[in-house]
């Protein structure tokens, strides 16, 4: 028997947004946005937080969502996880999407994780004079991205937006999963986030659904069909 998942029309679908990781930046979304367009639907933000802090970018997350009256659905990658972990409790949060992303306990920080399970990417991080973090560029495509092309990858290195240090020791005072519906995608060749860790944060939010992905910790760009699908499923639930 062939099932068929409610379609909703488009005054009724949930906003989308996308948080960002470390030395990441919005522009990440782009092929995810093309694809959640290419399904029809068009309600999607992504926020572009300062990484200087986790109550920094809670908030700035936090306001984007409070502009917007209809339900929403919100999607983190990576650092971006623990955000909305640490934020996604407001009112019109409908479901909660983890890509390849930290999913902190209440009190957990950053910091805690890494620790955790040190993941071979962590080595290529160091912090300047002025306490960013940074990757090295030479070591971004190896670590970082090593299934994505080459010129794109040199482009992702160079354009990196790096996290103050400190902001690795900020702790959660939330756990919003604990209350939402929520949804993880693994990437099973992850070299900063170990895919075992990540199967252990998909178990504590009792992911409705886990979907693997034989990919890098760029899996939005390099499976972006796949994460929109998964995106779409938890705005439709």
């Amino acid at each position: 028997m062939t099932t068929h998942t409610p379609q909703t029309s488009p005054a009724d679908r949930p906003t989308i947004v996308l948080i960002h990781g470390l030395w990441g930046d919005a522009a990440h979304w782009g092929e995810v946005i093309a694809a959640l367009g290419k399904r029809g639907h068009h309600k999607v933000r992504a926020v572009e937080n300062p990484l200087t802090s986790l109550p920094d970018d809670a908030e700035r997350t936090r306001k984007l969502v409070e502009t917007i009256e209809e339900p929403v659905v919100l999607v983190g990658h990576s650092y971006g996880g623990e955000v909305i972990t640490e934020m996604g409790d407001l009112p019109n949060v409908k479901a909660l999407v983890y890509i390849s992303a930290w999913a902190p306990a209440k009190g957990q920080c950053a910091d805690d994780l890494c620790k955790a399970a040190p993941a071979p990417g962590l080595a290529a991080v160091s912090k300047d004079k002025f306490g960013y973090l940074w990757i090295e560029p030479s070591k971004f495509h190896a670590f970082f991205c090593q299934d994505v092309p080459e010129e794109k990858a040199h482009i992702m290195a160079v354009t990196q937006k790096a996290p103050l240090a400190g902001l690795l020791q900020d702790r959660t005072t939330a756990a919003a999963w604990e209350n939402k519906p929520s949804w993880y995608q693994l990437s099973t060749q992850d070299r900063m986030i170990l895919p075992a860790q990540q199967r252990e944060f998909a178990e504590r939010v009792k992911a409705r659904r886990i979907l693997e992905l034989p990919t890098s910790h760029a899996p939005m760009a390099t499976h972006p069909d796949a994460i929109a699908e998964l995106i779409l499923e938890a705005a439709q639930a």
